[in-house]
């Protein structure tokens, strides 16, 4: 059965979009059928996938307003057994011209509904707000991951995208869980960074999955998105390409539990 994973947080700058491409391409790399989805206008998965975005026809955007099919959408990455549905900066109109529209916050379901079952996993980058955008995706997925950066005020406004998914768990989707909170950005050289580690086991206290796998500052992520290519194919023996790796292990076996 086919699991769809949300990725937000609407704090920016917290590894969202870095997490969404590299456990997809980590997922792949496990022999799972992946599909990542760019949400976000910015289309920075987009790019960190190596797509040129001028070159495409159809993106999200497309799907979203029904002027395209998901089959249609499909693009190729590196890896036979990875997806993607490419983003480009029109998936701003998005939000204005469905603003009225019924239905609204289940787009991406729908668009989603006729490929999901030829993939293991579906992934689902978000922008740094909770937008419409991010709400089509929550209503979409089956849980949420949530990136959590090791610095000063992580936590801070985490209790509204809890607050968000409560609200479309009791409207719209039912059966929206959280996958876990991911902690990336850990640099064990600090004592900020081991803080906000210890923060975050308190805040959730068992309520919810904290990750074991924890994601290091590391240069070599940082440059993989210039190349367009995930981490664990730009640099397979780096602590980031092993990070990833080690998160699309633990997220296989949370499934099969």
């Amino acid at each position: 059965m086919t699991q769809t994973i949300c990725i937000a947080n609407q704090k920016g700058g917290v590894g969202k979009t870095t997490t969404a491409v590299n456990l997809a391409a980590a997922l792949a790399l496990s022999r799972k059928k992946t599909l990542l989805v760019d949400c976000d206008p910015q289309a920075n998965a987009t790019t960190g996938m190596g797509i040129d975005k001028n070159a495409l026809d159809k993106t999200l955007y497309h799907g979203l307003i029904g002027d395209a099919a998901a089959e249609d959408l499909l693009a190729d990455c590196e890896s036979e057994n990875l997806k993607m549905i490419p983003s480009r900066v029109e998936l701003i109109g998005f939000e204005v011209e469905m603003m009225n529209e019924t239905g609204r916050e289940q787009a991406l379901k729908h668009l989603l509904a006729r490929v999901r079952e030829r993939f293991d996993y579906i992934l689902l980058d978000c922008p740094p707000s909770l937008s419409l955008l991010t709400l089509n995706a929550m209503t979409a997925a089956d849980s949420l991951l949530i990136p959590l950066q090791c610095e000063f005020y992580a936590l801070e406004g985490l209790g509204q995208l809890l607050q968000t998914r409560e609200l479309i768990k009791n409207s719209l989707n039912p059966d929206l869980e959280i996958c876990g909170i991911l902690l990336t950005m850990f640099d064990q050289r600090t004592n900020l960074s081991n803080q906000v580690v210890e923060d975050a086991k308190k805040f959730f206290n068992g309520r919810e999955r904290v990750f074991k796998t924890v994601i290091p500052r590391n240069v070599r992520l940082g440059e993989a998105p210039s190349f367009g290519k995930p981490i664990v194919y730009y640099d397979p023996a780096s602590a980031g390409a092993k990070g990833y790796e080690m998160l699309a292990k633990e997220v296989i076996r949370i499934r099969k539990r």
